[in-house]
């Protein structure tokens, strides 16, 4: 049975780092699971990983497509599932990197979450809503149809919020493909105020690498485009607009940021993976050794 290796963790907590330790020790090659690294020119805010970064490793499902398009879970898994094919062709393993839960769900459980097709109507009767009940009344309808993938993702995401309860509402669809992968899934994990330091340091970085200049630019080429409502991207733009000043800006999304993370963390708790804290030594070298016979069994 082909192998997959999948690494997650909560946003923050040093999946990049530990994805090129593992893809440098087995000649593995990497498939972004980022619901935001996908697109072109949006690096900073996504905390993409940089040429340098990838140490000469191959990556894949990062500056794919135009910010005018849409990325679903159903394209990641169209997307995925080709590479997947390509790397074992060359007789390598996959490793699958990435904290957008419903995007790793999707592949292991062989469901396309984006298999629904557009209802304009719906849409637009969820867009007269928003303008006036306000977001939290998307998040209550979303909850009410399923909690699960409530607490996955990004909740103060209007387009997100409103493609997910599409699909809710209309019913997704399983794969015509067979899923019949050896999947091996590793979760990364820390102690929580060490991950929200790690967070806030991490905004602190963003900012000072220039994050609002990007931003500017962005919505000046793009306009109001999906990932501009990311977590970074959508308190910048209430930056520009003169609503918050840049202390509250540091603020409100490092509190997001670490919303997002909790979020992540408890829909990850669901994921049949093995739980690795990046600051024991034991467990690294633990997983390690088991990852050396993973790849030795047939």
């Amino acid at each position: 049975m082909k192998k997959v290796l999948i690494l997650m963790g909560a946003t923050g907590i040093g999946k990049t780092q530990f994805s090129i330790i593992l893809a440098k020790r087995y000649n593995l090659e990497i498939i972004s699971a980022d619901s935001v690294s996908v697109y072109k020119e949006f690096n900073i805010g996504s905390a993409k990983i940089k040429e340098e970064e990838k140490q000469g490793i191959i990556h894949y499902g990062i500056d794919i497509i135009s910010p005018k398009e849409i990325f679903s879970s159903g394209e990641f898994y169209k997307y995925t599932l080709q590479k997947i094919e390509e790397i074992h062709k060359k007789g390598k393993i996959p490793l699958i990197v990435g904290g957008t839960g419903l995007y790793i769900k999707s592949l292991v459980n062989g469901y396309n979450f984006g298999g629904v097709e557009r209802h304009d109507d719906f849409r637009k009767s969820l867009e007269i809503k928003y303008e006036k009940e306000g977001i939290e009344s998307l998040q209550k309808e979303l909850k009410d149809l399923n909690e699960e993938v409530y607490n996955s993702i990004d909740r103060n995401n209007k387009v997100r919020l409103i493609r997910a309860i599409e699909i809710e509402k209309f019913g997704g669809s399983k794969s015509g493909s067979k899923i019949n992968y050896d999947f091996k899934i590793i979760i990364l994990d820390m102690p929580r105020d060490e991950l929200y330091k790690r967070i806030n340091q991490r905004t602190k970085i963003m900012l000072e690498s220039g994050l609002i200049d990007e931003t500017k630019f962005l919505y000046g080429k793009y306009g109001d485009c999906q990932p501009l409502n990311a977590i970074g991207y959508k308190e910048t733009m209430s930056y520009l607009r003169g609503e918050i000043d840049l202390q509250t800006l540091e603020s409100l999304i490092s509190q997001h940021t670490r919303n997002y993370a909790k979020r992540q963390i408890t829909f990850m708790k669901k994921i049949k993976g093995e739980i690795v804290n990046l600051q024991d030594e034991n467990q690294v070298n633990m997983i390690l050794k088991e990852i050396d016979e993973w790849i030795k069994t047939k």
